[in-house]
């Protein structure tokens, strides 16, 4: 590079558009997307790892798919290329990757390929850079406006991973103005520049999201206002209006925001919401929607989703479709607007479904002849006695007589169900007596009808019912059901990042990294021993998407992260079977827990109650005591539950709600769930509740009915459970307390 291209090239730095001077150069700089570059977040973790596959970054204009590039390409060790599909062909990636080939070679350095607007190649060009791309030769970065799973070839997606980027909060949208007039260096440092509130409210209000459009209406506004004789340059309500006039809406006529948009303004129809209907209108009808695509779908709903219960629907929107095409636009935003009302808060019926129902029939069912009563009898009611028994309706009372109209094989088939309100709810009842006037019709004998349609009934296979019982313990399934009552608490969104406060067992741990792929998993553990253990489970998992292990109580989980070096990180969902053992440890899991959560993050803990748990008095039968004897008995277990020095059993689920509100925490819900299961009763089981020598200060079932009995009476109850229980099956309950528990915004 010679003198004079050095001096262009900072001329051409100091020109550039602000947007593109005040680009972020590092994550810390980066600013907004804290779905999927937050610590802990897999990308962020990537990135900063330089272990990067191949990457889709998918959004809207403006929220920071080239700066994300553009971040990567500081941080990286590898070779770094770019280009654009606008302007880039077959000839350039056959460039690109020759070169990448030989630097791979001789010097074992990878290439990143950043390939904007990647939408833009046909499948030619996109085919082109496949193979590349599968032998690890090119690692592609691609950036999109368009859903990449329609614009992009599959074999690409399929190697890459998507991630979507949302339109910029307004706070961030205002970070990025103050830091762009308080940058010296790229930005207005240098220039004493006042910005009212409501100006820079205007400019990020209108924005939509879009960062690029905040900074090219700032650089327009401090570029056009002439400093005062002070040299500040004020930019007012007036001048921020001039800057940035009309709000950009995310909206294309072919793309995923024109499917998005109508598919939200049909659903808000069917949902009878007449204020979002004319919402997500307005939004098409301003972004120049055509008002003919708005009416036709607007007729399709009339018949889909209204149907028969207001047949006026479909009246009124072809009423209003025709009179749009006589009065044209503006005025015709009336009848558009008109026919929205009128279907938002008409009536719903989806029973014109029938009619599809019908087609699927007739493609599946074999072809039956039109029975013999129905046929036309104009021809060969001589010859063959073609309608012959057909009853005619007006001939009878109301017009209407019994008798079969279906095919013989279709007979007793129902494709029209009414709905229950308007119109239809009218004549339900009538359709209901009806067909059950056929039935009684048919089963009279009717010489035109077949028999009722016989509809049988099959037991279940008892042979596979036992196969399953002996496959699938009690224990497995009541930890399954847990598991998908946990998880089903709440939504999940893949780039979560997610603690598991007992993962010993793995019973969460794996369900979370299957629930979070673009997001993180931590566990705590016992043991170093499990630790271990359940790292070489995951020997097969990406080394990104395995789960960060740390040994750990659930009691003391914060001070582990910040020993090892994790103290930012903040988690969306916490986990945990079992965490508080006993009443002490409450008070002190739930205050970790709102440490670690991020605002709006939750807790959901699955907590076994031991005051809930079976009471062994239930297993026999007491009758074989004396009447003092047994009353004793249930006295002194039932004691062993309310002991308020005994923390391991003496609490319930509303204790658990209480530490966590003490915590500062939202309890969102606390449901219990009944467990039965199969307990085998053991010698050493019998041993355990009845030892030798039991101490009546408790610790022991038989130490608590020491307390209660005489040793004779005692040594009684032992014989009869050893009698009834040694060697035998019972059934066990328990309950577990599911809470879910918030942390406030």
């Amino acid at each position: 590079m010679n003198l004079f291209d050095h001096a262009r090239e900072e001329l051409t730095a100091k020109e550039q558009p602000l947007a593109a001077r005040m680009r972020p150069r590092t994550l810390e700089e980066f600013v907004g997307q804290d779905h999927i570059l937050a610590p802990g977040r897999l990308l962020r973790r990537a990135i900063q790892a330089d272990q990067l596959s191949s990457l889709i970054f998918y959004g809207p204009p403006g929220t920071g798919k080239t700066t994300l590039a553009s971040v990567i390409a500081h941080t990286t060790r590898s070779h770094f290329e770019t280009l654009n599909a606008v302007l880039a062909g077959v000839s350039d990636i056959r460039r690109v990757t020759k070169e990448a080939k030989r630097r791979r070679g001789e010097h074992g350095i990878r290439t990143i390929l950043f390939v904007d607007e990647v939408h833009r190649w046909n499948k030619a060009q996109q085919d082109a850079l496949l193979p590349w791309v599968e032998n690890g030769t090119i690692i592609m970065i691609g950036a999109t406006t368009e859903n990449p799973y329609f614009t992009v070839n599959r074999p690409l997606v399929s190697r890459s991973r998507i991630f979507q980027l949302k339109p910029l909060e307004q706070n961030d949208l205002r970070w990025i103005a103050h830091h762009a007039l308080a940058d010296s260096e790229r930005g207005f440092g240098n220039l004493d520049v006042r910005i009212e509130d409501a100006a820079l409210n205007h400019i990020v209000d209108v924005a939509n999201g879009d960062a690029r459009a905040v900074l090219n209406a700032l650089e327009l506004a401090v570029e056009t206002t002439t400093p005062d004789d002070k040299g500040r340059i004020a930019i007012t309500m007036d001048v921020a209006e001039e800057s940035i006039q009309t709000r950009a809406v995310l909206y294309d006529k072919e793309g995923d925001y024109h499917f998005d948009t109508i598919s939200a303004f049909i659903k808000s129809l069917r949902g009878s919401d007449p204020d979002a209907a004319v919402y997500w209108l307005a939004k098409m009808v301003y972004a120049g929607e055509d008002p003919r695509f708005l009416f036709r779908r607007m007729l399709i709903f009339a018949g889909e989703d209204i149907g028969l219960a207001d047949p006026d629907a479909l009246v009124v929107v072809t009423a209003a479709a025709e009179s749009f095409d006589r009065v044209g636009m503006p005025e015709g935003r009336y009848h558009l607007g008109m026919a929205a009302l009128y279907l938002a808060t008409a009536p719903k019926s989806n029973s014109v479904m029938a009619f599809f129902d019908a087609l699927a029939a007739v493609e599946k069912e074999t072809e039956d002849e039109v029975p013999n009563h129905l046929r036309d009898a104009s021809r060969d009611k001589e010859g063959f006695g073609h309608g012959q028994g057909y009853l005619y309706p007006h001939a009878y009372r109301d017009h209407w007589v019994a008798q079969q109209y279906l095919p013989k094989s279709l007979r007793g088939k129902i494709f029209y169900q009414p709905g229950n309100v308007g119109y239809e709810q009218s004549i339900a009842d009538t359709v209901q007596r009806r067909r059950e006037a056929q039935l009684a019709a048919a089963t009279a004998g009717n010489t035109n009808d077949a028999p009722p349609e016989i509809l049988t009934y099959s037991p279940p296979d008892k042979d596979l019912d036992r196969w399953l019982a002996r496959t699938m313990s009690d224990t497995s399934k009541r930890l399954a059901d847990i598991r998908e009552r946990v998880f089903n608490a709440t939504t999940w969104e893949r780039h979560h990042v997610v603690l598991d406060l007992k993962a010993d067992d793995g019973l969460f741990i794996w369900e979370a990294v299957r629930r979070v792929p673009e997001g993180g998993v931590w566990g705590c553990v016992s043991r170093e021993q499990t630790k271990q253990a359940l790292q070489e489970q995951a020997r097969h998992i990406h080394e990104l998407r395995v789960p960060h292990i740390i040994v750990s109580s659930a009691a003391k989980v914060v001070d582990t992260l910040q020993g090892a070096r994790d103290a930012s990180i903040r988690f969306d969902r916490i986990i945990g079977r079992n965490c508080c053992p006993d009443k002490t440890t409450q008070a002190a899991v739930f205050a970790q827990c709102g440490q670690l959560l991020r605002e709006g993050g939750l807790t959901i803990l699955a907590q076994v109650i031991p005051k809930y748990t079976q009471r062994l008095y239930k297993l026999v039968n007491l009758k074989d005591l004396a009447k003092h004897v047994t009353d004793r008995v249930k006295q002194a277990e039932e004691a062993l539950y309310g002991e308020r020095k005994n923390a391991l059993v003496n609490w319930t689920e509303h204790d658990l709600a209480t530490a966590a509100q003490e915590a500062g925490l939202v309890v969102q819900s606390c449901d219990l769930m009944h467990h039965s299961a199969h307990q085998y009763i053991s010698d050493a089981l019998l041993e355990r509740w009845f030892p030798a020598k039991p101490s009546s200060n408790g610790g022991t079932y038989a130490g608590y009915l020491a307390k209660k009995l005489e040793p004779e009476e005692l040594a009684n109850v032992r014989s009869l459970f050893t009698r009834s229980l040694r060697s035998a099956t019972v059934e066990w309950n328990s309950t577990t307390a599911v809470i879910t528990v918030r942390k406030s915004e």
